[in-house]
């Protein structure tokens, strides 16, 4: 199978896409993070949270990530596998994610980890590739879930709320 250079150009810009999403969250980048995604999104993370995906702008997306990223210690997403399918200025990105969740306390580590793998929905506009929708799907987790909780608490406490 041979592809033409547009199909490869597509190809890197998409993985770099992708790879800002990991990066932004884990050095909190805010302003990094925010540039991947469109105005509006449909994130979906049903298949941890129970709840169902629904419509929102990318600020309040990256504005729910800020109210519990930041109380943890460190996290970590590693992104491998990925699997493209590109129609002229929409493509679905389908990568293996894994995400792991620390906080340090006396009693030791508390970690949660995800597996399984996230479908983004992307489209190409006048400021290049940009996430409209992604679906996150978990096949597999180990740890503590409630560090979740824990990180959000620790933001409200350091920010009064």
């Amino acid at each position: 199978m041979t592809m033409d250079t547009q199909t490869l150009s597509d190809r890197a810009e998409l993985s770099e896409l992708i790879h800002r999403y990991a990066f932004g969250i884990d050095t909190r980048d805010w302003k990094l993070f925010r540039s991947i995604f469109a105005d509006k999104l449909h994130m979906d993370f049903s298949s941890y949270s129970g709840s169902p995906g629904t419509d929102m702008t990318g600020d309040d997306w990256v504005a729910g990530c800020r109210r519990m990223l930041p109380g943890f210690d460190a996290t970590q997403h590693l992104l491998s596998n990925f699997m493209y399918d590109i129609r002229g200025d929409e493509a679905t990105v389908t990568v293996y994610m894994q995400a792991e969740h620390f906080i340090a306390n006396r009693d030791g580590d508390s970690s949660h980890t995800l597996g399984g793998y996230y479908v983004h929905q992307c489209r190409r506009g006048t400021d290049g590739w940009k996430i409209h929708a992604t679906t996150l799907n978990v096949t597999w987790s180990r740890g503590n879930r409630h560090v979740y909780q824990l990180a959000a608490e620790r933001v409200a406490k350091q920010s009064g709320g």
